[in-house]
């Protein structure tokens, strides 16, 4: 786990390559955008930074981009821990800088893939998976966020409602976000009325894979009064993977024995090193790969009790003028999820509503807090705090 506790690392400049389908546009063009557009947001250039991590699934080494950014000799690392990269990308940039090897550092998420539902292949040997776990189709993602949505909804009073208005939420927050891929909000009857996938899970209940990157310029904190970005510091960033028994993406079984899930042992690290607990979060940014996920992450996170999100949702609490806005600029919903991008994505929006310049969808009142909590494959979670 990655830790912090104290407000010694500062994020300067945050940048977006809006999430989308970009046909012309290459995963590496994208991050060289994204990049850019960070470092002129903390005002500074390339020849600055000190250290690079990245992160992707379609690019084997997209570290070349320095072949457009600038060959400076900088060192940086690709890293991939599926829908989890982005977040652990802001930690280990981080975590070089608190180790003393740069002063200044940049992360950076990217990705482009096709229409579909992600696949392992044929063969599930790269998985460490049992041939079985792919036959009957649950690598497919959208089979096993079923089945576990269905229990949780069976057990905690969750209505199929619930699902919906999570997802009119996302679109309505998308509609308002020049820079989210879906921009037309729709009628829960328009969403209720959309295909079923998996049941309980229509095709409006869920993101698509899509193109797009993100990126941010990491700092000591004592020296970001020298850039022209207002900063936003690192309260805190865990990232974990999953223990034995724990109902997580990938688990092939299970257990009699009550386990706590990625996201709930990450959350948890998080607020203790932070010094803080979830009351005061003021506004989060939570995985919703399909309506399930935000549902199941807004309690494992600590953010309710479990069965309350039925009421919380219900009155709005999660919406844009709700006590806890949640996926302000529409989420994966409204996005789509490029995987080694989306977690700095969620950085990105609330680097941008702590500073109150996020635009249509900034929410109106004063943010002090916000958490970031990105959550996949293989039952892997990364949540950050971060604060004015």
């Amino acid at each position: 786990m990655a830790t912090t506790n104290s407000n010694d690392i500062a994020i300067i400049g945050v940048g977006l390559y809006p999430f989308g389908r970009h046909h012309d546009v290459s995963a590496i063009q994208m991050g060289v955008v994204a990049a850019n557009k960070a470092m002129d947001d903390a005002g500074l250039g390339w020849r600055d930074i000190q250290v690079g991590y990245v992160g992707s699934l379609s690019v084997m080494m997209p570290e070349t981009m320095t072949k457009f950014l600038g060959y400076t000799g900088v060192p940086i690392s690709k890293m991939f821990n599926g829908c989890a990269t982005g977040g652990n990308l802001l930690l280990n940039t981080a975590n070089a800088i608190r180790a003393g090897r740069a002063d200044i550092g940049i992360c950076i998420g990217l990705d482009k893939h096709p229409k579909g539902a992600f696949s392992a292949g044929e063969s599930m040997d790269s998985t460490g998976l049992p041939q079985w776990y792919g036959e009957v189709g649950l690598t497919v993602n959208p089979q096993f966020f079923a089945m576990k949505i269905q229990r949780y909804m069976h057990e905690y009073g969750i209505s199929p409602a619930t699902l919906t208005r999570t997802a009119v939420k996302a679109f309505q927050n998308g509609e308002l976000n020049p820079a989210a891929w879906r921009r037309s909000a729709l009628s829960a009857d328009e969403i209720d009325s959309s295909q079923m996938v998996c049941d309980p899970l229509r095709k409006y209940h869920f993101c698509s894979p899509s193109d797009g990157a993100a990126a941010a310029i990491v700092c000591r904190a004592d020296i970001a009064h020298r850039f022209s970005g207002t900063p936003i510091f690192l309260r805190a960033g865990e990232f974990v993977t999953r223990q034995y028994g724990s109902i997580d993406v990938q688990a092939t079984s299970f257990s009699a024995r009550a386990t706590i899930g990625a996201s709930e042992a990450a959350a948890r690290a998080a607020f203790e090193s932070a010094g803080i607990g979830p009351e005061d979060i003021d506004i989060v940014q939570c995985q919703d790969t399909e309506v399930g996920h935000e549902i199941m992450h807004l309690a494992e996170i600590g953010l309710c009790k479990h069965g309350e999100q039925e009421a919380l949702i219900a009155d709005g609490a999660t919406s844009l003028s709700g006590r806890l806005p949640t996926n302000t600029d529409g989420g994966l919903l409204a996005n789509g999820e490029p995987i080694g991008a989306s977690g700095l994505r969620q950085v990105h929006e609330i680097v941008r509503q702590l500073r109150g310049v996020a635009g249509p969808h900034q929410v109106q009142r004063e943010l002090k807090t916000g958490l970031t909590h990105v959550y996949g494959f293989p039952g892997s979670s990364c949540v950050t705090i971060l604060s004015k």
